[in-house]
């Protein structure tokens, strides 16, 4: 299974459908974002696959329409962040602006925990946990997101134009 993951696209729409396609075509089976949404128009970009997602800071303002995307368009709202599991893997999921969302689920340690917030893409362990941050589609210096395949463990970035 193959996992694309998003982060911070801030209502940048087509940028968003274009990282989404790049994933379908490298074949992931879900998309997972990590916050900073800003619009229901990506929530119903991402139900392109299996979607699950996390507000971020700047949805704040946003959360109940979000709410109301991911009904409409069959989407996992995971609030401020939680946790779902995947191939046989517990995946957490959350922005990363708020150490009281991000060290409740290091402490259950999951497989895996993805975040955003930073706008910069990075792949690192915090004890046992895999944690991966794939970049944003917004105010960044090169625009990314990664696909992590769950069967070999490889995590790759993938540029995104502008």
């Amino acid at each position: 299974m193959r996992i694309g993951i998003l982060a911070d696209t801030h209502d940048e729409l087509e940028r968003t459908r274009r990282a989404v396609q790049v994933l379908r075509d490298r074949k992931a089976g879900l998309l997972v974002h990590c916050g900073d949404l800003t619009t229901a128009e990506i929530v119903e970009a991402c139900s392109a696959l299996p979607f699950y997602f996390v507000f971020g800071n700047h949805d704040a303002d946003v959360v109940p329409y979000l709410r109301d995307a991911a009904l409409k368009h069959g989407a996992t709202c995971l609030e401020w962040g939680g946790e779902f599991t995947a191939h046989e893997r517990r995946l957490a999921v959350v922005h990363g602006h708020m150490t009281m969302d991000l060290r409740p689920l290091l402490e259950q340690n999951p497989d895996y925990l993805f975040s955003g917030h930073s706008h910069e893409r990075r792949d690192w362990y915090e004890g046992a946990t895999r944690r991966i941050n794939p970049g944003a589609l917004f105010r960044a210096d090169e625009y990314s997101v990664a696909l992590l395949d769950l069967e070999s463990d490889i995590v790759e970035f993938i540029t995104i134009d502008p």
